[in-house]
């Protein structure tokens, strides 16, 4: 009897140790993956910024709207990250590195790759993580950010596309500062990524 009290004693305290480890890597692994998006985001956006800049140089203004709507998506997606970090205790740190800019046509060749990978890959598997920690707060800014990148591919394709008739003056785009999805028109009352209402849409150009 008493050594049956003494295992169920041993049990319940290796029990008590082992689960607090357990919820702490949970919660780490999270975070890792908050702070490699906020990384990720904060270098797309100077990235963008440098895109654009040549656009404008080559004279594709309606392309360097379009890298500069991406920059302010990617942007907020920052943003929205790092508050979910500074909620969970840490510190968003990002490393900005130098962008290698080309020409217009293989940045755009770039931009679809790097927003193809966040979309099919970065973002599902960090939303994996987040969903199995039932960490409500890092799955919506990673849904914010996983449908602006859809979106963003999609608008860099079709660029790609028709880039010999994309000279001429900028356009305009249409950014949510709330959730970073990036439209070409406000043809809708409320974001089809956050549902604002479109008064929270800024132009770019």
């Amino acid at each position: 009897m008493r050594t049956a009290v003494i295992l169920a004693i041993s049990a319940m305290a290796l029990f008590a140790i082992a689960t607090p480890v357990f919820a702490a890597n949970s919660t780490n692994k999270t975070l890792d993956n908050l702070q490699s998006a906020f990384n990720g985001e904060s270098n797309a956006h100077a990235r963008y910024l440098a895109f654009a800049q040549k656009a404008d140089q080559e004279g594709y203004g309606p392309v360097a709207s379009l890298f500069r709507a991406a920059a302010r998506a990617e942007e907020v997606h920052a943003n929205n990250h790092a508050v979910v970090i500074k909620k969970m205790g840490g510190t968003p740190t990002a490393k900005i590195e130098t962008p290698v800019v080309k020409t217009t046509k293989e940045n755009l060749e770039a931009a679809i790759k790097g927003e193809t990978y966040e979309r099919d890959v970065m973002y599902p598997d960090f939303l994996k993580v987040a969903r199995a920690e039932k960490n409500t707060d890092a799955i919506e800014t990673f849904n914010y950010a996983k449908m602006a990148e859809t979106e963003h591919a999609r608008l860099y394709t079709e660029a790609l596309a028709k880039l010999p008739t994309l000279k001429g003056a900028a356009i305009t785009y249409y950014v949510c500062s709330v959730c970073g999805y990036t439209a070409t028109k406000l043809d809708f009352t409320k974001c089809p990524s956050c549902f604002s209402h479109k008064e929270k849409y800024e132009k770019v150009s």
